[in-house]
């Protein structure tokens, strides 16, 4: 199983960034995918997730209406919409699947919210 992250990067607040998670090695379209961050020196916190045919999201109550998660399961992707961006939401994002009782993550791609 292998998740690669990218799309991070540095952005004013109001702007907008989309992340985008690789996946390979297991049947993408048979899994939840979630998004998660982590904020310098704080633990790391769930932000979203999706369910495996795309029908169903849920996030976090500090993204919602901003975030979007969304897959193309013909392409083994996931993505992370986030519009208006604040200074708050800089952290590192993980994606994330949960396979075959183990949880797998990817290395992460930064995100830095400032002016």
């Amino acid at each position: 199983v292998q998740l690669v992250e990218s799309g991070g990067g540095l952005v004013q607040p109001g702007g907008s960034l989309r992340l985008t998670c690789a996946a390979s090695g297991f049947t993408f379209s048979n899994y939840y995918i979630s998004w998660h961050r982590q904020a310098p020196g704080k633990g790391r916190e769930w932000v979203a997730n999706i369910s495996n045919t795309g029908g169903t999201a849920n996030y976090a109550l500090s993204v919602k209406d901003r975030f979007t998660i969304s897959r193309d399961n013909t392409k083994n992707t996931a993505y992370l919409q986030m519009n208006n961006l604040k200074p708050d939401d800089t952290a590192d994002y993980y994606c994330n699947v949960y396979f075959r009782t183990r949880n797998y993550w990817g290395p992460g791609t930064q995100v830095s919210v400032s002016s």
